[in-house]
């Protein structure tokens, strides 16, 4: 709590921009990740106090907790400390950054030249100063045991204080343990960013470092540069009246991310029949696009594809490193700029794989989830069921002012696939539970469109329908398998040009190419946007790239290959795009470590 105080002052000139709110604020969003830190801080002292109450009493219990706690507190301070300046050149909170340049001590003396010492210094035995009386006044010398106070009931005592460390150490009881994502509360980065705990942010980067150097790379930077450009080369468009959706230059725009869509399950896009009946009624009198591809399998990854249109990592996903999703482009951004209010709903928790902290750099008016909802609505395992999230969405439409960008993520077709319908389709196995969940989805998305017809707002509103990932089932695909990752694109809603309904677009393409197609519509900048293109007017060769685990698929009309990173070979296809694959992989990669 000190040192977010001392983090204001230094930073002075911004903080004063905050309201007397945002600044508690900070402290009170930032306790989560504080409580974290302190509590991993807590297990050695704990272990030593269980452990020693088994040795004889002259073990040195007393001095090594004493000696563990100055460690302690030096290490906290020094890294409180350096972030101070640090940030103030960099624009992030402290964290494995600076192992990059150990092997380069000459550049970190340089960066750190012209750093007031004098006052870093009187800050730093400050610190040290006022954590040691704390230490002395709240803490003491380890006391001896009561008379009759045996040592096995002292030991006992230290595992109940290790047992309790559990609630802190994940920040609370909620589902999800605490994240970055739990101290972003403003659209000021700022704000979020003196929230953050030091030391929490420091060892959870370590755990989650990608900071190079590119292990993807096949070819000089410049080659790969060369070939992604030549990906994007656009062709000629022979009709560009075709290509516009539009009889409305501004309409509202409702963004449906469907958990979990597979393709298989979606009759439009060559799936099953009668599982999802409203979003192929939908396709039928809407634009349906048929060659779609996830970018990536996990739903951070697709949040970020769809409403950013940045590829994703084969190893881990930007959307865990807040200060490179704040480099970003967004839907939502580009929007605001056009004058668009702004929601996002999701019935969970915003805190799962760091979504919050990259939805409020995404700078939305409001943000609604799972503990927007009453308990009594809090009725699945993940939160509120998808025909309750789409009710608020309703409702709360009917005040929003226009034009509006709301963006909607279902979660009931996730694991563990319970639908609070009766079942439609028979049998216990996995592929009948998900295809359950799907079919409730889709029923709750039919009731969500027949009284969303009746609003006055439809006829001036853009529908887009699209899977946040695909699903190996049904079918137990492989996890590089292109039917594991083909997922359903529908453009509906009043807006449409009437010669435009029932147009099925078969043009391959990826997560990433969804805003920029989009933005096209609305005649707003897709230049920020270089990962994707306009799947109205497709580049010359259109493709579709997606990562899995440590491997990569790129496809096209007429080509599919899948490759695995690890043992340098294909798993698919044969070599004819392999140098383009490689190339994207290599140079998407790089983009990634540089934000």
């Amino acid at each position: 709590m000190a040192a977010k105080a001392v983090f204001l002052l230094y930073h002075w000139p911004k903080a004063a921009a905050l309201s007397r709110g945002e600044l508690l604020r900070v402290f009170g969003y930032g306790l989560r990740l504080d409580a974290s830190a302190t509590a991993y801080l807590s297990i050695i002292p704990f272990f030593l106090l269980t452990a020693g109450s088994l040795l004889p009493a002259r073990f040195p219990l007393d001095r090594l907790l004493r000696f563990y706690t100055a460690v302690a507190g030096i290490v906290a301070a020094f890294f409180t400390v350096a972030d101070l300046e640090l940030y103030r050149a960099w624009g992030f909170r402290l964290d494995s950054t600076p192992l990059q340049y150990l092997d380069s001590p000459a550049e970190m003396a340089a960066s750190a030249g012209s750093a007031p010492l004098l006052p870093l210094a009187a800050v730093l035995l400050g610190l040290l100063a006022a954590g040691w009386a704390l230490y002395s006044k709240v803490c003491g010398r380890l006391p001896a045991l009561p008379p009759g106070f045996g040592r096995g009931r002292a030991a006992l005592a230290g595992l109940l204080y290790l047992a309790l460390l559990a609630v802190p150490l994940r920040g609370g009881v909620q589902q999800i343990p605490v994240n970055q994502s739990d101290v972003y509360f403003s659209a000021r980065p700022f704000a979020n960013h003196a929230a953050v705990n030091v030391p929490w942010n420091i060892v959870n980067s370590l755990f989650l470092q990608s900071g190079g150097p590119n292990q993807y790379q096949t070819m000089p930077d410049s080659v790969a540069a060369r070939t992604v450009r030549q990906l994007y080369a656009p062709a000629p468009v022979a009709d560009t009246a075709a290509a516009r959706l539009l009889r409305v230059p501004r309409p509202n725009v409702v963004f449906i991310i469907l958990e979990s869509f597979t393709a298989k399950l979606v009759a439009g896009t060559g799936g099953e029949p009668n599982v999802t009946p409203n979003l192929d009624s939908l396709a039928r009198t809407g634009v349906l696009f048929t060659n779609l591809y996830a970018a990536g399998d996990r739903s951070q990854k697709g949040l970020v594809s769809l409403l950013s249109g940045y590829p994703n990592q084969p190893t881990t996903s930007i959307i865990k490193y807040p200060r490179k999703t704040e480099r970003l482009p967004h839907l939502c951004q580009s929007l605001k700029q056009a004058g668009y209010a702004s929601h996002y709903y999701y019935g969970g928790e915003l805190a799962f794989a760091n979504m919050k902290s990259y939805l409020v750099t995404a700078g939305y008016d409001q943000l609604t989830e799972r503990a927007d909802f009453p308990l009594n609505q809090q009725n699945s395992k993940w939160g509120a069921h998808d025909h309750v999230l789409f009710d608020r969405i309703l409702t709360d439409l009917k005040t929003q002012r226009p034009p509006f960008f709301v963006t909607a993520f279902t979660l009931s077709s996730h694991e563990p696939f319970d639908v609070p319908i009766p079942r439609k389709f028979r049998g216990t196995d996995e592929a009948a539970l998900f295809r359950n969940s799907v079919f409730y989805t889709d029923w709750a998305l039919g009731r969500f469109l027949r009284t969303a017809r009746q609003q006055p707002w439809w006829d001036n509103t853009l529908l887009v329908l699209v899977a946040d990932h695909g699903h190996h089932l049904p079918g137990n695909d492989a996890i590089e398998s292109p039917g594991k990752f083909h997922i359903p694109l529908v453009l509906a809603g009043g807006a449409l040009r009437p010669e435009a309904r029932g147009r099925v677009v078969a043009t391959f393409g990826s997560q990433t190419d969804v805003a920029p197609t989009l933005l096209a519509q609305l005649g707003l900048p897709t230049t920020a946007y270089k990962w994707g293109y306009d799947l109205l007017r497709p580049v010359r060769q259109p493709f579709a790239f997606y990562c899995f685990t440590d491997g990569f698929g790129f496809l096209t009309a007429t080509s599919r290959l899948t490759y695995d990173n690890i043992g340098r070979r294909l798993t698919s296809g044969d070599t004819t795009h392999l140098r383009q694959g490689q190339a994207y992989e290599q140079a998407s990669f790089e983009d990634f470590l540089r934000k």
